[in-house]
C-alpha cells in the first residue's frame, strides 16, 4: 500500500480550542482569473443609422483586446467584421484584415492571440467541472461568508444592471410578465393522469421559483428606495408599491388595522401567518379556489410582502370587491354560496368547522373560514381568497381571555401569558397531531365499551335485534378491565379493528348496526369532542376568541364545546408534544446540530418557536439532563440569536443607507467582541458637504435621519438580549456579556456569528476574527460585505414523485432491495421532471440510491450517486449545513470501500471541521464521526492518531448514551483493537473487559456478541502471555535469545470496512433462502398491521422530505434483522 499523508490539520484534532473560519471556503492562492479581453461593450455608435441598416448592419461592438488593441466590430446579417470607426470618428467600412466571420469568437481569435489561447483554456476548464457546480438552483441560497474579491471593470455587467431596473424581465423584451395570470393558469392545467400531473406540477414549480426571484429583487429595490410609491404623498411607512406586476406593502400597521391585535407587532407577523395559510390552501389544491402568489422578504430590518395582483382590484374599492368575509375584523360580515361550497371542500383536510357568526345588524352569517379571510371575484371571474392569517385556531397559551380558565397542565407551566400580539395560532402539524391523538382515544374508548358490553352479554344470553351483527364477530377477548382497551396491546388490537369496522358501518348509515353499538360510538364521539355523533370528526372554529366576533344564541353550546377543544389542544402541546420532543432527543431519534435543524424538529411536532423557553425548561428538569447537553446548548444559542435578531431589526430601521456597514459592524462588535467599548464610525467622516442643512432624499421607509444606533454599548445590548429572552421566551439568561454567555453555557462565538448572520442576512468577509481581543474590536466596516434578503415562500411539491419515493422506502425496509431501488430511480426521474436538476428532495433520493447500491455491492454506482448528493446539498442547503455534513460522511464511507483512502480521510476531516464550526465538539454525531476517522486511521496504521479520535468517540458516546449502552461497548472494542495493533495488551484487555461486561449485562451470556467478545479476550490474553514470555527470555539470556517472531496484526481493509459498516448502521446478514422467506412473511404481516394507521396518516400528514439521519440505531449489531433507520436497509439475500 502506498504511504498516504493522513495528518489532520491541528485545528480539527480532538480537544483543539481553535475554530478558524478561512478553511470554510478554501482558496487557491495562486489562482488568477484568465483574462481574454479587457473590454467588450456596445459601441457608442449604436443603433445603426438608416442607410447602414439597409446594408444589413445590426449593431456595433467596441473591443479592447488583451494586447491593448482597440477595434470596432460590425455585427451584420452576413456575420461579424472589423470596421474603421474610432472613438470619435464613424466609418462603417470594413477594416483590414477583411475577414468576415460567422461567429464573434472566431473573429476575436483572428485579431488577438491571447484571446485564442485563454478562451480555449477557459472552455476546457468549464467542461471539466461537474454540471451540478454550474446549474442554477431554483431558489437563491446566500452564503454568510465570502472571500475578498477583486472588483473588475465589466461593461456588460454594468449595462445588465441598469437595463433591468425598469422591471422588465430579462428574457421577455418589451413586456412585463402577468404573474397572477401565470400562477393561476398553471393551477388550472388538467391533472387526470401522470403525464398531465407532471406537466402541471412542473409549470407550477417553475412559475413559483421565477415569481419568488422577481419578488425578492423587487422587495430589495423598494427598501433601497429605487421604486416609486403608488401613494407618494403619504408617510413612508404607509406607502405601497407596484413593480413588475407585483404589489409590495411594508409590515407596519397602516390604518390602525391591527389596533386590537398588537399594532405594528401584529402587522409584522400577519404576513408570515398569511403565507402559512396560502401554503396550506395550495397543498389542499381545490379546483376553482385561487390564492395569491405570496412572498415575504425580510431585508435591512423591514418586512416586505410581495403579492400577485388580482385583476381589477386596483380600479375598485375594497368594500365593493369583498363578497365573502369581513374587512373590519367581524363588524360587517358577508357570505356567498359559491365560496361556502368551495371552502367546504377544504374544511375536512384543514379541520375547519363551518359555523355562523353575527354581523353588526345582528344577522346570522354562515362562514367556513375565519372572518378575516376575504373572498374577491376578480375581473377574470376567478374566486380568490386572501388574508388567510387566521387559517388555524388561536393558541390559548398566549391569549389570556378574561373569565376563561385553562386546563391544569397549562396553568402549571405559567400559562396563559400575554404575548406581544394576538395573532398566535397553533401550527398545522399540531392540529393534525392533536386530531390523530383524539382518534386513537376515540378508538380505545369505543373498544373498551364494546368489551364491557360483551362481558355483560356473556353472562346473560345475547339478545340482538339485528341478527346478531356483533356476536358473530365476538371472539372471547381479554377480560374487560380499566386497562383492557387502552394499554394491553394483545386484546385491544382486535378490539380496535372491530371498532373501526363498526364506525364505518354506522358512518355509512345503512342501518345494519344495532342501537347498542350506535350508543357506543355516540358516547365515544361525545367524549373526544367530535362534531358528528355517528363518526369521528374533530374540527376547529378559527373565530373562537377572536376580538370583535360574536356568535348567535342558538350556537352557544357548540361554541362552549369549541372553547373546550381549544383548551385541550393548548394543553396537548404542553403535555404531549414538548415532552415527546425531549424524549426523542434523549433516544437520539432526532439529532439537531444547529438552530435551523432544531427549529425544524420543533415545527415538525407543531411546537412554535415561542415555546423554546419551555422546551429548555423541560430539558433542564429532565432526569437525563447530561444526555441533552447538546440540545440545551443549541437551544440557548438559538434563544440568544433570536433575541438579538429582534433587537437588530429595529436597530437597522434607524440606519440610513450610507451608514449601513458601519452600523452592522458596530452591532456585531457589541454582540460578539470582548473589546469593552467599541466606537461606531459615523459615515460623515470621509466627506464634508457644502450645504449641511440639505434634507436627504431617499430615506428608508419609516425612519428619521438619526445616528442613535452609534451610541449602543455591549452592556446595553446584552441587557436588552436578556430582557427580550425573558419577555418573549420566558427564559432567564444568566449572563451580562458575551464572554459570560460563552462561559456559562459552553457556546462558541463563531457559532453565534454564523447563526445571527444566517438569520439576518449579513454576509461577512472570510478571514480570522479575534473575538477575544480586549485591545481592538473584532469587526471593522470593511468586514461587512453585504446584507441579503431572508425570503419565505411557498414550496410547491411533486406529489407523484414523493409517493414513489415513499413506496421505495417501504420496499427497502421490507428487504426488497431491487424493487425498492427501481421505485427510487423512478422517483428520481419524476423529481427531475418537476424540479429540474437541483432540489432538496432530489438530494434525499440520491443519498438513498447511493446507500442501496452500496448494500448491493455496487460501490462505483454508490460513489457516483453520493458525490452528486454532496454537490447538490452544498448548493441547495449551504456548504456547512448539517445535512451536507451527513452527506460528506456517507461519501467518505463509499470512498473507503472503493479503496480511495486519502479522499475518505479528507472528507471525514472536512466533516469534522464543519461540525466543530457549526456546533463544537460535544455532540453525539461527533462520536460517529470520530469512530469513522479512527477506524480509517487504524486501517492505514496511524495508531496514535487513531487512538486520539477513538478515545474521544468513547468519551462522547459514554456521555450521551450512558456508560451501559451497546454503542459504548462497541467503542471499547474499537479502542482495544488499536491497542492490540500497538502490542499494548494491558490497555487492550482493560477496554475489551469493559465491553464484555456491557454485553453480558445487556444481552446475556448466550448472545453471539458476548461470545465474540469473550473469544477476543482469550486471544488477547494469549498474546499478552506470549509477549511476556519473550520479554522474560530476553532478560534471562540477553540479546542472544532465540525469539520466535511475534504476530502483530495490522488490520485488513476488509475488517476495517466491516467495522465501518457496523458503526454507520449498515448490516449484511447472511441468510439462507428459508430464513429470507420467513422474514419476508413476518415483515409483510407487520406491514398489514401498520397499514391501517399509516393510511390515515398519509392522508393527513404534511410532506417530510428527509429520512432519519443514518447511524441512529444503538449499536446496530444488536438490532433485529432490519436496522432502525429507514435510509439504512440491511438485508442481503
Amino acid at each position: 500500500m502506498d504511504p498516504i499523508d493522513c495528518t489532520p490539520p491541528e485545528y480539527i484534532l480532538p480537544g483543539s480550542r481553535e475554530r478558524p473560519l478561512c478553511p470554510l471556503q478554501p482558496q487557491n492562492r495562486d489562482w488568477k482569473p484568465l483574462q481574454c479581453l479587457k473590454v467588450l461593450t456596445m459601441s457608442g455608435w449604436n443603433p445603426p443609422p438608416g442607410n447602414r441598416k439597409m446594408h444589413g448592419d445590426l449593431m456595433y461592438l467596441f473591443v479592447i483586446t488583451a494586447e491593448d488593441r482597440q477595434v470596432s466590430i460590425t455585427a451584420s446579417t452576413r456575420g461579424f467584421y472589423l470596421n474603421q470607426s474610432t472613438a470619435y470618428h464613424f466609418n462603417p467600412k470594413p477594416a483590414s484584415p477583411r475577414f468576415l466571420s460567422h461567429s464573434l469568437v472566431e473573429l476575436l481569435n483572428q485579431i488577438s492571440p491571447t484571446f485564442k489561447k485563454n478562451f480555449a483554456v477557459l472552455q476546457k476548464k468549464r467542461v471539466q467541472r461537474h454540471p451540478f457546480e454550474r446549474i442554477a438552483t431554483p431558489f437563491q441560497v446566500y452564503s454568510w461568508t465570502a472571500p475578498q474579491a477583486e472588483h473588475a471593470m465589466d461593461c456588460v455587467r454594468a449595462e445588465d444592471a441598469y437595463t433591468s431596473r425598469l422591471g422588465y424581465e430579462e428574457h421577455i423584451p418589451g413586456q412585463t410578465r402577468d404573474w397572477n395570470e401565470e400562477l393561476q393558469t398553471t393551477r388550472e392545467l388538467p391533472r387526470k393522469n401522470l403525464p398531465e400531473r407532471l406537466l402541471r406540477e412542473r409549470a407550477i414549480f417553475k412559475v413559483h421559483s421565477d415569481f419568488t426571484a422577481a419578488a425578492t429583487r423587487g422587495a430589495m429595490a423598494v427598501i433601497d428606495g429605487n421604486v416609486m410609491a403608488i401613494n407618494p404623498s403619504e408617510e413612508t411607512k404607509m406607502q405601497m408599491f407596484i413593480w413588475n406586476n407585483i404589489f409590495f406593502s411594508l409590515g407596519f400597521d397602516v390604518r390602525d388595522h391591527y389596533k386590537d391585535f398588537g399594532g405594528d407587532v401584529a402587522a409584522y407577523v400577519a404576513p408570515t401567518n398569511d403565507l402559512n395559510g396560502v401554503r396550506t390552501y395550495n397543498a389542499v389544491d381545490v379546483e376553482g379556489l385561487y390564492t395569491l402568489g405570496t412572498v415575504v422578504v425580510d431585508y435591512r430590518g423591514y418586512r416586505v410582502t410581495a403579492q400577485s395582483i388580482i385583476p381589477g382590484i386596483l380600479e375598485r374599492d375594497q368594500e365593493q370587491s369583498v363578497i365573502y368575509g369581513s374587512i373590519d375584523f367581524g363588524k360587517t360580515v358577508m357570505s356567498h354560496p359559491r365560496y361556502l361550497e368551495l371552502l367546504e371542500r377544504t374544511s375536512r383536510p384543514l379541520k375547519i368547522l363551518r359555523h355562523r357568526v353575527l354581523n353588526d345588524r345582528d344577522e346570522e352569517v354562515e362562514l367556513c373560514s375565519s372572518v378575516e379571510c376575504k373572498g374577491i371575484i376578480g375581473n377574470d371571474g376567478r374566486h380568490y381568497i386572501l388574508d388567510l392569517l387566521r387559517t388555524f385556531p388561536p393558541d390559548l397559551n398566549f391569549l389570556p381571555v378574561p373569565g376563561e380558565g385553562l386546563p391544569e397542565e397549562c396553568t402549571r407551566a405559567g400559562f396563559p401569558r400575554a404575548h406581544r400580539h394576538k395573532l398566535c395560532c397553533l401550527r398545522q402539524e399540531l392540529v393534525d397531531a392533536f386530531v390523530e391523538h383524539r382518534y386513537l382515544l376515540f378508538m380505545k374508548l369505543a373498544a373498551l365499551q364494546l368489551m364491557q358490553q360483551k362481558a355483560s352479554r356473556v353472562e346473560g344470553p345475547p339478545s340482538l335485534e339485528n341478527g346478531g351483527s356483533l356476536s358473530s364477530e365476538s371472539k372471547p377477548e381479554d377480560p374487560p378491565g380499566p386497562e383492557a382497551g387502552s394499554e394491553e396491546e394483545g386484546g385491544s388490537a382486535g378490539g380496535l379493528a372491530k371498532v373501526k369496522e363498526l364506525a364505518e358501518t354506522i358512518a355509512s348509515d345503512d342501518g345494519t348496526a344495532d342501537p347498542r353499538s350506535r350508543e357506543v360510538i355516540r358516547n365515544a364521539c361525545k367524549a373526544v369532542g367530535s362534531i358528528s355523533s355517528t363518526a369521528f370528526d374533530v374540527r376547529f372554529n378559527p373565530d373562537i376568541f377572536s376580538p370583535g366576533v360574536r356568535f348567535p344564541e342558538s350556537c352557544q353550546e357548540e361554541v362552549r364545546d369549541q372553547k373546550q377543544l381549544l383548551k385541550d389542544a393548548a394543553a396537548f402541546l404542553l403535555s404531549c408534544q414538548i415532552p415527546g420532543l425531549v424524549k426523542d432527543c434523549i433516544d437520539h431519534a432526532v439529532l439537531p446540530m444547529d438552530g435551523a435543524t432544531l427549529a425544524e424538529v420543533m415545527r415538525q411536532r407543531g411546537i412554535n418557536m415561542r415555546y423554546l423557553g419551555k422546551v429548555l425548561d423541560l430539558v433542564l428538569r429532565s432526569p437525563a439532563r447530561g444526555q441533552l447537553d447538546h440540545i440545551y446548548k443549541i437551544g440557548i444559542g438559538e434563544l440568544i440569536t433570536r433575541s438579538a435578531k429582534h433587537i437588530f431589526k429595529t436597530y437597522l430601521q434607524g440606519v440610513e443607507l450610507s451608514g449601513l456597514s458601519a452600523a452592522i459592524s458596530h452591532f456585531l462588535n457589541c454582540f460578539l467582541s470582548s473589546y469593552p467599548n467599541p466606537v461606531a464610525h459615523l459615515p460623515a467622516d470621509e466627506l464634508i458637504s457644502k450645504k449641511r442643512n440639505r434634507r436627504r432624499r431617499n430615506r428608508p421607509p419609516g425612519a428619521a435621519d438619526n445616528t442613535a444606533w452609534a451610541v449602543m454599548t455591549p452592556q446595553e445590548l446584552w441587557k436588552n438580549i436578556c430582557q427580550e429572552a425573558k419577555n418573549y421566551f420566558d427564559f432567564s439568561l444568566e449572563c451580562e456579556t458575551v464572554d459570560q454567555a460563552v462561559e456559562t453555557y459552553g457556546l462558541q462565538k463563531i457559532t453565534l456569528l454564523r447563526e445571527i448572520s444566517l438569520k439576518t442576512g449579513i454576509q461577512i468577509l472570510l478571514k480570522e476574527y479575534s473575538f477575544d481581543s480586549r485591545h481592538k474590536p473584532a469587526f471593522t466596516e470593511e468586514d461587512v460585505l453585504n446584507i441579503f434578503p431572508v425570503v419565505k415562500h411557498v414550496n410547491p411539491k411533486a406529489s407523484d414523485a414523493f409517493h414513489f419515493f415513499q413506496s421505495g422506502q417501504a420496499k427497502v425496509q421490507q428487504g426488497f432491495l431491487k424493487e425498492g431501488c427501481e421505485l427510487i430511480n423512478e422517483a428520481l426521474n419524476l423529481f427531475n421532471n418537476v424540479y429540474g436538476a437541483m432540489h432538496v428532495e432530489i438530494c434525499a433520493c440520491l443519498r438513498l440510491l447511493a446507500r442501496l447500491h452500496y448494500i448491493m455491492g455496487d460501490y462505483a454506482e454508490a460513489l457516483s450517486n453520493q458525490q452528486k448528493a454532496v454537490l447538490m446539498s452544498e448548493r441547495v442547503m449551504g456548504i456547512e449545513h448539517p445535512n451536507t455534513i451527513q452527506e460528506y460522511m456517507h461519501l467518505a464511507l463509499y470512498c473507503f470501500a472503493s479503496s480511495q483512502l486519502s479522499t475518505a480521510l479528507s472528507l471525514l476531516y472536512r466533516a469534522r471541521y464543519l461540525t466543530l464550526l457549526v456546533f463544537g465538539e460535544d455532540h453525539p454525531e461527533m462520536a460517529l464521526l470520530d469512530n469513522n476517522i479512527g477506524l480509517v486511521l487504524h486501517g492505514v496504521m496511524e495508531y496514535d492518531l487513531s487512538l486520539r479520535f477513538l478515545e474521544n468517540a468513547l468519551a462522547v458516546s459514554t456521555k450521551y448514551h450512558g456508560p451501559k449502552s451497546l454503542k459504548v461497548a462497541l467503542s471499547h472494542h474499537l479502542v482495544a483493537r488499536v491497542y492490540e495493533s500497538k502490542a499494548e495488551f494491558r490497555s487492550a484487555l482493560q477496554h475489551e473487559k469493559e465491553g464484555y461486561t456491557i454485553y453480558k449485562t445487556q444481552l446475556g451470556e448466550d448472545h453471539e456478541k458476548t461470545k465474540e467478545s469473550s473469544e477476543y479476550l482469550k486471544c488477547l490474553t494469549q498474546q499478552a502471555v506470549a509477549l511476556q514470555r519473550t520479554m522474560n527470555e530476553i532478560y534471562r539470556s540477553g540479546s542472544s535469545a532465540n525469539i520466535p517472531p511475534l504476530k502483530f496484526t495490522a488490520p485488513s481493509m476488509a475488517s476495517v470496512l466491516e467495522q465501518l459498516n457496523v458503526i454507520n448502521g449498515i448490516l449484511f446478514i447472511p441468510l439462507s433462502q428459508k430464513d429470507l422467506e420467513n422474514l419476508k412473511a413476518e415483515v409483510a404481516r407487520r406491514q398489514q398491521l401498520q397499514e391501517a394507521s399509516r393510511n390515515r396518516e398519509k392522508a393527513e400528514e404534511p410532506m417530510a422530505t428527509e429520512p432519519e439521519p443514518a447511524g441512529a440505531p444503538e449499536d446496530s449489531a444488536s438490532q433485529p434483522q432490519a436496522a432502525k433507520d429507514p435510509s439504512s436497509p440491511s438485508l442481503q439475500g
